[in-house]
């Protein structure tokens, strides 16, 4: 069994580790882990002082409170010293979690180029969509799935960007644009590594629909000039407070607070409305203007990047500054539910002066919000491919690539997919067996045969994930790619539902309805059908295989299907020489049933079912 030994490929200037990622990944590892060691040294000595700091203040409130040998004023120092103390500690725990997040971030990346990863990240379960043309049957989302492999990101708009990019295909200037940036930001490791840890924190912290869509709704207070009555009005209420205490004169303070009142009594209703309808976590929007920052400040060489940046530096002020401006009014919303702000509320008018605050921001920025997230949702989605494209050094990109022209029929040009040595990503390296497929003008079809266990499923799985990793813009795992743009439709997983009361031949045939359905598109089609029209009779299947092959090459499309209906593989002989006939084979060794993965030509001699069952004791 021939394996795919990685290559070590020509690396650019600057590139950090781009040929070794276990040896980089590991020396920061052990740095991380050093600092996270230190951090937890000095986290037990602060902890320590503190309470030896409640100790002496303790000695000191007996001697000056109870004994009165020393002043009361020197309860003061203890109480000072934890104070520092506290925010020293404070900052050291900061510290000790950034370390161990980064910690994290490398064990987490050594154990994808281990093939240990699987169960340790986002399976993206929220994107399955058991509809969708080819995400089931090619394991897309859910544990141990290839949106667990590639994703790295932290924050909702940047899966929600990669699982995009996996389940529909990107035209095919931007994929070549993607595979460009991914390369460029392989070894950006900082910039991963920085967005990384802060956007750990933030995961959980912010939840872009609502904050999109309060951003883009129209404000509710619009009249600048009257807030700028409120603001008089608190100022006027201070004043007249002074007053109150230095001349004893309680008019002034009647008046303006029945003038606010009448002010509250009208405006009261909208600023409630304004800020109920603000749905989101002030540290959240801090962490996100952090994340925005680190964007803003990288140096980017791909010029879609730095338009990107650009976006988000214009208008006067950077977005990481206006997104922390919105956060502190956000800290003030909360606030108001505390007794201090209860207290100041009607003097200061504390409600609408957070309420005209927030809609000021939402009338100048607001259009701006939903760029911003998707800015950061990109980035962090290229990082996942660039971070999958340094841990994989061997897997090239693919390349796109006209079609062939057909000699007659009713298609003139057909797609192209040529794949040397392809391998299937979710399997790990070493158990992986690697086959070449070639669909074009001369081969439209691929007719699989072969004995239960053989591999005619991987074989379609594996052709299905690297076309969705290529039209993401990913590299691909083989030796090489030439593929047309395509649009993918597969049909490898198909069962009855009770509810719905649906054979599995019924289901089978809506899900190839659906994939029929893709030629209404732009993109020609390649197909994956696994085990074609099993739940019928074989007469039936015959007839209806023949039927739908002849109308996708009609229609221009390539493909592979698989069967172990030896009988089926006789369609060849009546459609005509696009079609092909492949097998996997096996055989008996040492009382077990032996397989090599092998593709090879022609059509399976034998099937193995009758001996399976007697190799599990089932008498035939």
């Amino acid at each position: 069994m021939r394996k795919n030994e990685p290559q070590s490929p020509v690396t650019e200037p600057g590139q950090v580790g781009a040929a070794n990622p276990r040896i980089e990944y590991a020396k920061r590892l052990e740095a991380h882990e050093a600092v996270a060691a230190t951090f937890e040294r000095r986290h037990l000595r602060v902890g320590n002082a503190k309470l030896g700091t409640i100790g002496v203040g303790i000695v000191i409130a007996f001697l000056a409170l109870y004994n009165g040998l020393i002043s009361a004023m020197w309860i003061l120092a203890p109480v000072i010293v934890f104070v520092g103390l506290g925010v020293w500690h404070e900052y050291i725990l900061r510290a000790k979690a950034h370390a161990d997040t980064a910690a994290a971030l490398y064990r987490k990346g050594l154990a994808r180029i281990d093939d240990n990863w699987a169960g340790s990240g986002a399976t993206g379960e929220r994107f399955r969509d058991p509809n969708h043309v080819y995400a089931d049957d090619l394991d897309l989302f859910g544990r141990g799935c290839l949106f667990e492999l590639l994703s790295t990101a932290r924050l909702p708009m940047g899966e929600e960007r990669l699982a995009k990019w996996l389940c529909a295909a990107s035209p095919v200037e931007k994929i070549v644009e993607r595979q460009k940036i991914v390369f460029k930001l392989r070894d950006r490791l900082d910039l991963r590594e920085d967005i990384a840890v802060v956007g750990e924190d933030l995961r959980a912290r912010i939840d872009p629909a609502p904050l999109i869509a309060w951003a883009e709704t129209k404000p509710v207070l619009k009249s600048s000039g009257f807030r700028f009555v409120c603001a008089a009005l608190a100022v006027a209420a201070l004043i007249a407070l002074a007053y109150l205490f230095l001349r004893e004169t309680i008019w002034p303070v009647a008046l303006v607070l029945g003038i606010e009142l009448g002010v509250y009594a009208k405006w009261r209703r909208h600023a409630e409305r304004v800020m109920e309808s603000l749905h989101s976590n002030a540290e959240g929007l801090s962490l996100f203007g952090q994340i925005l920052e680190r964007i803003e400040r990288e140096q980017f060489v791909s010029p879609h990047l730095q338009a990107a940046t650009a976006e988000l530096t214009q208008g006067g002020q950077p977005a990481s500054r206006t997104i922390r401006d919105l956060a502190r009014i956000v800290y003030w919303i909360d606030g108001r539910e505390g007794m201090l702000a209860k207290i100041v509320d009607l003097p200061l008018l504390y409600s609408l002066q957070a309420a005209f605050a927030a809609d000021a921001w939402r009338k100048r920025w607001g259009t701006k919000m939903r760029a911003w997230m998707e800015i950061a949702g990109e980035v962090e989605a290229l990082l996942s491919l660039a971070s999958y494209s340094f841990e994989h050094p061997a897997d090239p990109p693919p390349e796109f690539v006209s079609g062939e022209h057909a000699d007659g029929g009713a298609c003139a040009v057909v797609p192209t997919f040529d794949g040397q040595e392809l391998g299937h990503p979710l399997i790990p390296n070493a158990q992986c067996v690697r086959n070449s497929v070639r669909l074009d003008a001369s081969t439209r079809v691929m007719l699989v045969s072969g004995s239960n266990m053989s591999g005619k499923s991987t074989l379609l799985r594996t052709v299905g994930i690297n076309v969705v990793l290529a039209m993401a813009g990913a590299p691909i795992r083989g030796n090489s790619l030439r593929l047309t743009p395509v649009a993918l439709g597969t049909r490898i997983r198909s069962s009855d539902s009770l509810q719905e009361g649906r054979s599995n031949f019924y289901t089978e045939i809506l899900h190839i309805r659906r994939v029929f359905d893709l030629f209404n598109g732009n993109a020609p089609l390649l197909f994956l059908f696994d085990e074609l029209l099993e739940g019928t009779n074989s007469k039936d299947r015959h007839i209806g295989a023949e039927g739908l092959l002849r109308a996708l090459i009609d229609r221009g499309a390539i493909g592979i299907v698989t069967t172990h209906d030896l009988a089926l593989t006789a369609v060849t002989a009546s459609v005509g020489q696009t079609i092909r006939n492949f097998h996997f084979q096996d055989h008996v060794e040492d009382g077990q049933m032996r397989f090599d993965y092998k593709l090879r030509e022609g059509v399976v001699a034998k099937s193995n079912a009758i001996e399976l069952m007697r190799l599990i004791g089932l008498t035939v």
